[in-house]
C-alpha cells in the first residue's frame, strides 16, 4: 500500500527540540506492503527514538536506512534486491567523504531470506524479523562494532511490552487516524499464502495493552483506530470474565471518550463470531465496512485453497451481517488463475463477485511462493488465460465500485477531517466507507466530524459541500 513511512517535526516544536532533532542521527524507513507495516515501521522509529535518531523524509539525509519488507506478492525479494543493489552505491559514496551509512532490511522478506540477504547484499548491516524489531537498537550497537546481524528467530518476549511508549507529539504528527496492531500471525494456512511462515502463528496482545495504548492515541488527538491483524478476528484475551473475543474488544474501545471511528481488518471468514456481527448492529462507532477476503467462487478451487469455507457459507454469513448492518460496504480479495483453475472454477468467482456487490476489492493473479503448498502444484495456469481473467474480473470490480461511489450521491454523510486539500479551504476527509472525500470546510478543523453532502465523483474520491454545522469536535 504505501511506499514509505516517516515522520515530520510538528511545527509547535520548542526550538531547543528542533535543534536537538537536527544533530540527531536520521533514519529513513521505507515501507513496502500492508498497513501491518506501516503500523511496524512507526514502531521501528520510537524504538531507534531512545538511541538518537529521527526520522527523515529524505532518503538523502539519512544515516541508517531500513527496508520494511513485504512478502505477499510475486518477486517482492527481487525488489528488495534491487533496491539495496542502489543503496549499496550510496553507501561507498558516504564513505568515501568519510561518513557512515548503515542499511538494516526488516519485515517478512528478512524473515524468509535471513542469512541469505547477507549473503547477496554485503552492504546491509542487519537483517531483522518482524517479531524482532524491537531489538533494532541493540542490532544495531552490534552492527556498528563490527558484526553483521541475523535476527529472525520468534521472539520468546512480548516485543510490545519491550518498544517504548510513544510520544505525544509523534502521534499527533502521524495524524487524526491510526493502525493499532492486536493480533500477529496466522493458523489458517491457505496454500497460497507465506504469511504463517513469516509472521508465524496466531498471537494476541492482551486486553489491557491494547487499551491502553488506544487510550494514548485518542488522548493525542487521533479520532479513527483500526485494529491491525493478519487475521485479526481470530483475536482472543482473557478480559473480566473469561475470554474475550474481538467483539467484545470492540465494545469496550467504544467506550473510550473521544474515540469517534473504529475499524479491523484483515478478517477470515471462519472467525466472524456472533459477538462481532453483533458489534456491527451495536456499535455507532464502529465504521459500515468489512474487508472480508473469500479469494475464490469455486468450492473446488477454495479446497485446493484450504479455505475451509465454501461459496455459499460466505454468502450466507454476508447475508447475516448486512441483516444487522444493511448499510455495510463489503470489500474482498481475489486470487486469479490459482492451479487447476478452469473456465468454470473462474466463472464461478464472477458470479459470487455479482452476488455480493462489492464496494471495493484487491485481485491478483496467483504467483508462486516459494514453501507455499501451492508451489508445489503441477497444475499451473497459463499467464496469458491468468491474465485475460484477471483484466475481466477487475472491469466487474471496478464497475462495482463506481456504482457504490454513485450511489452515495446526494447522501448526507459524517465526515471525518484528515488533511488539507491541494486548493485553498479545501480539506480532505474519510467517509464512513473508507472513501477519500474532498469538502471546502474553511471553519472546521483536521479532526472534526462535519455533516456533508455528496455532490459528485472522481476516479478515486468523491466530492462534497457542507451540509449542517459541526456535529462533533
Amino acid at each position: 500500500m504505501n511506499e514509505h513511512v516517516s515522520l515530520s517535526v510538528p511545527a509547535d516544536e520548542p526550538p531547543a527540540r528542533q535543534n536537538e532533532r537536527t544533530n540527531s542521527r536520521k533514519v529513513f524507513i521505507k515501507t513496502y506492503g500492508c498497513q501491518m507495516n506501516v503500523y511496524d515501521s512507526g514502531r521501528m522509529t520510537d524504538a531507534l527514538a531512545g538511541d538518537g535518531y529521527v526520522a527523515t523524509e529524505e532518503m538523502g539525509e539519512a544515516d541508517l536506512i531500513l527496508l520494511n519488507t513485504c512478502h505477499i506478492r510475486e518477486k517482492a525479494s527481487d525488489k528488495v534486491y534491487s533496491a539495496l543493489g542502489r543503496l549499496r552505491d550510496m553507501k561507498k559514496a558516504r564513505a568515501a567523504e568519510g561518513k557512515e551509512l548503515m542499511i538494516g532490511v526488516t519485515g517478512c522478506v528478512a524473515q524468509a531470506e535471513g542469512e541469505e540477504i547477507l549473503r547477496r547484499a554485503p552492504a546491509v548491516d542487519v537483517v531483522i524479523g518482524p517479531q524482532t524489531y524491537h531489538r533494532l537498537p541493540e542490532a544495531l550497537k552490534r552492527a556498528r562494532a563490527g558484526n553483521r546481524v541475523v535476527d529472525t528467530e520468534y521472539a520468546v518476549e512480548d516485543k510490545f511490552e519491550h518498544l517504548p511508549v510513544t510520544e505525544k507529539a509523534k502521534i499527533r504528527a502521524r495524524g487524526v487516524t491510526a493502525f493499532l496492531t492486536v493480533q500477529e500471525g496466522c493458523d489458517k494456512f491457505c496454500t497460497f499464502c507465506v504469511v504463517p511462515y513469516t509472521r508465524g502463528s496466531e498471537v494476541s496482545r492482551p486486553v489491557q495493552q491494547i487499551l491502553d495504548e488506544a487510550r494514548r492515541l485518542v488522548d493525542a488527538g487521533v479520532r479513527e483506530i483500526t485494529l491491525l491483524g493478519q487475521n485479526v478476528n481470530a483475536w482472543r484475551s482473557e478480559g473480566e470474565k473469561g475470554e474475550w473475543s474481538l467483539g467484545d474488544l470492540l465494545y469496550r474501545l467504544a467506550e473510550i471518550p473521544g474515540l469517534a471511528r473504529l475499524r479491523y481488518t484483515t478478517s477470515h471468514p471462519r472467525d466472524m463470531d456472533d459477538k462481532l456481527i453483533e458489534a456491527h448492529r451495536d456499535l455507532r462507532a464502529l465504521m459500515p465496512y468489512l474487508h472480508l477476503p473469500v479469494q475464490s467462487g469455486s468450492d473446488r478451487i477454495l479446497k485446493a485453497m484450504n479455505r475451509r469455507h465454501t461459496a455459499a457459507e460466505y454468502l450466507r454469513l454476508v447475508e447475516r451481517i448486512r441483516t444487522v448492518r444493511p448499510d455495510i460496504a463489503m470489500s474482498g480479495d481475489f486470487i486469479v488463475g490459482f492451479p487447476g483453475e478452469t473456465d468454470q472454477d473462474f466463472e464461478d468467482t464472477l458470479r459470487i463477485v455479482e452476488d455480493v456487490h462489492y464496494a471495493q476489492a484487491f485481485s491478483f493473479k496467483y504467483s508462486t511462493r516459494p514453501g507455499t503448498p501451492g508451489a508445489d502444484l503441477s497444475d499451473q495456469v497459463p499467464e496469458d488465460v491468468k491474465a485475460e481473467r484477471l483484466e475481466r474480473l477487475q472491469a466487474l470490480l471496478l464497475k462495482q465500485q463506481a456504482d457504490f461511489a454513485k450511489s452515495c450521491v446526494g447522501k448526507v454523510i459524517d465526515l471525518l477531517l484528515e488533511k488539507p486539500g491541494r486548493m485553498p479551504g479545501q480539506v480532505i476527509g474519510r467517509s464512513p466507507w473508507l472513501q477519500s472525500v474532498n469538502v471546502d470546510a474553511k471553519t472546521s478543523q483536521i479532526g472534526d466530524i462535519v455533516k456533508v453532502r455528496i455532490i459528485g465523483t472522481g476516479p478515486n474520491s468523491l466530492f462534497a459541500e457542507p451540509a449542517e454545522s459541526l456535529i462533533g469536535p
